[in-house]
């Protein structure tokens, strides 16, 4: 499901200006995932308008949201699609909790290949 969805929402936060999009792969550190999107937005507004033409285009696709958090806010937008979560911050949300970081670490009694 992820390698037709991924790109599909890479391109779907991309037509709508995203800023320091990442993909992270977290195979191995996750048993509820497999990849972490993460984008910036450059303001509330388009944090939620980023998050939400993802939504739309991939329920387009056929791939329906398991649920979305945030939209409320716009400082911090997530979408779960169980393989993939999507994350679209504010760029002080995103240097604040650092997902990449956190998410690079191996954990305990594992070594990175």
């Amino acid at each position: 499901m992820s390698d037709k969805l991924n790109p599909l929402l890479l391109e779907a936060l991309d037509d709508l200006k995203a800023k320091e999009v990442v993909q992270v792969d977290v195979r191995g550190k996750s048993d509820v995932m497999d990849t972490m999107i993460i984008a910036c937005g450059t303001s509330k507004r388009h944090v939620k308008s980023l998050a939400g033409n993802a939504v739309e285009d991939a329920k387009k696709q056929g791939f329906q949201p398991f649920g979305v958090e945030g939209m409320e806010s716009g400082d911090w937008v997530l979408v779960d699609f169980g393989d993939t979560v999507l994350h679209v911050m504010l760029p002080e949300t995103r240097e604040f909790y650092d997902l990449e970081k956190l998410w690079s670490v191996e954990p305990a009694g594992r070594s990175a290949d």
